[in-house]
């Protein structure tokens, strides 16, 4: 155990401030304003996946408007926009008749996870969700899905990360599951990337929850304590995130919308059975914690204990000599005792043997 490193984690006065951002955006998030609440972002990319089982043409876009053609295609497309811009979500919403509604779930922030159906659209919306090594702090992204007849398009907060490498890359090989599937197989594929690192978080988090463990029985001081509700709340953080994926997965399984073929219905499946593993793993990593803070608590008893027992033990000891030395330490005229010779070292030598046998008598009681 000793060589293991410590991770950095933040002192709980660093971690405050932000943490009140985080909840106030989690707890206090008002609907109604949320799309004035969005700053536009520094920049944007958009790129272009436009795919059959034969063909691929990938594209990175400079202008809104170059997306417009991909509409009337008869491939599939993926379009994925980086970097939210009220003006860019607007003219796309505009070409491809996305409802208001929808825009305007686009344009939100905060928004809990959902999964609409309006028109002849499917529309969801998930956090994307990522750890910082540094600040071992939960971030999230809000990432929305739209999927149509042969489009899929894709919204993103932040134009500088995300997780569909992977998904690109299955697209650049012809013979992948991707290029032969249909627009729903893709929209899968963008939410099972998505559920899939929430497993990756969990397993950041439960890194640092085994060196909290061993913190709290070889460390019980307030920093550890300060170390364990930090983590509590990014915990609370994450399961209150990804709590209403399932019930967006579920949509999916539940509609009959034309969009979604029968035969991709078992990778829908799959992902909910995800999802629950998930949540359920955040629940136990959560009682882990309150168990911590427990152990925490038991740690500073058992200590306290330990320092009670030995003054006792002092105090216990110190008394029968204290007694001695104040029963001559009288200003009697008559004891005769104060008039012997010896008196003194016989007095020292008897509280001496008296020390040494209540010593011998404690520890032979298992006393201490």
């Amino acid at each position: 155990m000793a060589n293991k490193k410590i991770l950095p984690i933040p002192q709980v006065l660093d971690v405050l401030n932000p943490f009140k951002i985080r909840k106030q955006r989690l707890m206090n998030f008002n609907p109604a304003i949320g799309t004035a609440m969005r700053p536009p972002a520094d920049c944007s990319k958009i790129t272009i996946f436009n795919y059959s089982p034969s063909s691929l043409e990938e594209r990175e876009l400079t202008k809104v408007q170059d997306v417009f053609p991909y509409l009337e295609s008869s491939n599939i497309t993926w379009i994925n926009v980086d970097g939210i811009r009220k003006d860019d979500i607007h003219a796309i919403s505009s070409c491809f008749m996305i409802h208001p509604l929808l825009e305007e779930d686009i344009l939100s922030v905060g928004q809990r996870a959902k999964m609409d159906e309006i028109g002849e659209h499917l529309f969801c919306l998930l956090p994307m969700m990522y750890f910082n090594s540094e600040t071992s702090t939960i971030e999230q992204e809000q990432v929305s899905i739209l999927l149509g007849k042969n489009f899929v398009i894709s919204f993103q907060d932040d134009p500088t990360r995300d997780l569909f490498d992977p998904i690109r890359e299955k697209l650049r090989i012809a013979t992948s599951r991707l290029r032969s599937g249909m627009t729903d197989y893709l929209c899968y594929a963008l939410i099972d990337i998505i559920v899939d690192n929430y497993f990756v978080v969990l397993d950041k988090l439960g890194e640092r929850i085994e060196l909290m463990e061993d913190l709290v029985q070889h460390q019980p001081t307030t920093k550890t304590l300060a170390r364990i509700n930090f983590l509590k709340r990014e915990l609370l953080i994450f399961k209150r995130a990804i709590s209403p994926v399932r019930d967006l997965v579920n949509g999916f399984l539940k509609s009959e919308s034309d969009l979604l073929e029968d035969r991709d219905t078992k990778y829908y499946k799959d992902v909910f059975d995800h999802i629950i593993q998930c949540t359920e793993l955040a629940e136990t990593y959560r009682d882990t914690v309150l168990n911590l803070q427990e152990m925490y608590h038991t740690q500073l008893n058992l200590k306290l204990n330990e320092i009670m027992k030995v003054l006792a033990v002092v105090t216990t000891l110190m008394a029968p000599l204290t007694l001695i030395a104040g029963i001559y330490g009288m200003n009697f005229q008559n004891m005769p005792e104060l008039k012997s010779e010896n008196g003194y070292y016989l007095t020292l030598g008897a509280m001496g043997i008296l020390l040494v046998f209540m010593i011998w008598l404690f520890r032979k009681r298992g006393w201490f």
